[in-house]
């Protein structure tokens, strides 16, 4: 559905979201000192809650920021979790399960628990324009263009949620009481499951594969915890390539919304696509179905992997969605900044590139980064935490010239590349060897294996399929290490 002024104006006026939220005297409790607690707690105090944290950790870690939380006058218990006495409200760190104890009693008490966002959502101001982004892969890359397209075309605009900037600082007066105008918001699963009330003024999302699976209880809870992200009012952008993102739009959206797809060839009326080698709307401009605004070339996407251009179209019809010039679109492209660990070039040597991939932490990832090279050694390996691997490396044997393996579940890849590509030579790795040298780690061991499979036109490419906790401390160390690998060897 072509996107117009009157929308626009449904869309800010369909928000009834409590505002200035009372906050004065009221007893909450911060379930949680990961990320997104001492932040919560800070924006309770000034507000004037009386806030009592709780975690269940009692270690170096925790202690310096329970202490800074305790001078700054909040209350907290750690090593237990229990639920305050006269407590009214419960915020929980988003990777909190349902089936928490703590918060089991709040639910069997009546207590309403919600998480940072929800809490943000209630405390911003009501003209603060919020553009959201969920999905399974590709939610930092888009929403860190967005703000790039945002600031391009001179929008008072910050990206927040997992991307560095907690989400509650972004909706409270700083020391000189600014307040950001537009936020571009990543929110993952576990946020929009603890939100209620959110309402963007548009959103999308990305694509929806199997993660997680163990905290939602299945696939579908988990797709319809993303779906939340359409509420009433919000403009819904979807990839038209993913049935869950068409289906949640469709199913869990306002059918009287906006509804914008983006796709990687010739847009629809509606839609925003790609014609040639360019970026083209025809959703969001003055003349939807008769004629394509262009927005920027294939060469404006750094890296243009196919997957990549349609995080840029999705921020795009998002940065558009508010009215952002087409030329802004461009120059926010030229702007961005790729994150590390995002299919980064390494280096090359010999005809072959190296290419680091460590945030591909699930086989959804590990697909769209293996389509966009033709011949690769593949290093995967690590925590799949459930995930199928059979039909990524069925669909992926085609352009498999070897795999090197690593990680606590590489079995499973094992078995799986002996019956989709059985000619593909497997070497695993356990470890360095026990004569490496000084400072070698086991990605010295690693590169060593790919490079020796590798041929001129090859891509050595480490999209792990998989999380790194079992051998490393996050995906940016094994990412980290594997560059260092990488240039050792070279």
């Amino acid at each position: 559905m072509p996107h117009d002024s009157s929308d626009t104006q449904h869309s800010a006026a369909a928000d009834p979201a409590p505002r200035g939220v009372d906050l004065e005297g009221r007893l909450v409790c911060v379930a949680g000192l990961g990320v997104s607690g001492p932040p919560v707690a800070r924006a309770l105090l000034a507000r004037g809650a009386r806030v009592v944290v709780v975690d269940g950790r009692d270690d170096d870690t925790v202690r310096p920021v329970a202490a800074a939380l305790t001078d700054a006058g909040a209350e907290v218990v750690l090593g237990d979790t229990p639920l305050p006495e006269g407590c009214d409200l419960v915020v929980t760190s988003p990777g909190w399960r349902p089936d928490s104890p703590l918060l089991v009693r709040a639910a069997e008490a009546g207590i309403e628990v919600i998480g940072d966002v929800e809490l943000a959502w209630r405390l911003k101001p009501a003209d603060q324009v919020w553009l959201a982004i969920t999905g399974t892969n590709g939610k930092t890359t888009t929403v860190r263009m967005l703000e790039a397209m945002l600031r391009a075309d001179g929008r008072d605009a910050l990206a927040v949620g997992n991307v560095g900037t907690p989400i509650v600082d972004a909706v409270l007066p700083d020391a000189d009481g600014h307040v950001y105008d537009v936020l571009a918001v990543e929110l993952s699963s576990f946020q929009l499951h603890w939100s209620s009330s959110v309402r963007p003024h548009a959103a999308a999302v990305l694509n929806v594969a199997p993660d997680h699976l163990d905290w939602h209880g299945g696939l579908d809870p988990y797709a319809r915890a993303k779906g939340r992200v359409f509420a009433p009012g919000t403009i819904r952008v979807v990839n038209t390539a993913d049935a869950w993102s068409v289906r949640l739009a469709e199913e869990d959206g306002d059918p009287y919304a906006p509804l914008v797809g983006f796709r990687l060839d010739t847009p629809r009326a509606g839609e925003l696509g790609v014609v040639e080698d360019l970026l083209v709307d025809r959703a969001l401009g003055a003349e939807p179905h008769s004629s394509a605004e262009e927005l920027a070339t294939l060469a404006d996407v750094r890296p243009a992997a196919p997957h990549n251009v349609a995080n840029a179209l999705a921020a795009a019809a998002l940065a558009r969605s508010v009215g952002v010039a087409p030329a802004s679109v461009r120059a926010g492209l030229a702007a961005f900044e790729p994150e590390p660990h995002r299919i980064a070039f390494v280096a090359s040597a010999g005809g072959v590139d190296y290419v680091d991939d460590s945030k591909a932490t699930n086989p959804h990832a590990a697909a769209a980064s293996l389509g966009a090279y033709p011949s690769v050694v593949w290093i995967a390996g690590g925590l799949l935490k459930g995930a199928a691997v059979d039909d990524l490396v069925a669909t992926a044997a085609g352009r498999l010239r070897g795999a090197v393996l690593i990680g606590a579940d590489r079995a499973r890849l094992r078995e799986a590349l002996a019956e989709h590509a059985p000619a593909v030579p497997v070497v695993e790795v356990e470890g360095p060897p026990a004569d490496a040298p000084a400072g070698h780690t086991v990605m010295d061991a690693v590169v060593a294996a790919a490079a020796a499979m590798a041929e001129k036109g090859d891509t050595v490419l480490l999209a792990p399929a998989a999380a790194s906790m079992d051998m490393f401390t996050n995906y940016p160390e094994r990412g980290r290490l594997f560059a260092e690998a990488v240039n050792r060897l070279l």
